[in-house]
């Protein structure tokens, strides 16, 4: 008779608010290195790609209250 595998089920739902917060830092890190290096980022706007120049880069660090 065969041994049935192992498998340790995760559950996204439970672990969905990490996840976001580890998304949102690795986000946050790799924009802050662009803008320190004087790199442009490529992101959306009105629907189509624009380059962001670094010194447009806002981190979420340097955002208001308001605006987050």
């Amino acid at each position: 008779m065969k041994e049935q595998a192992s498998v340790k089920r995760i559950n996204l739902a439970v672990q969905a608010e990490a996840v976001q917060r580890a998304l949102h830092q690795a986000l946050q890190q790799a924009l802050s290195i662009h803008k320190r290096l004087g790199n442009p980022i490529a992101t959306w706007k009105d629907g189509k790609v624009v380059l962001l120049q670094p010194e447009e880069i806002v981190l979420s660090s340097e955002l208001s209250e308001h605006e987050k």
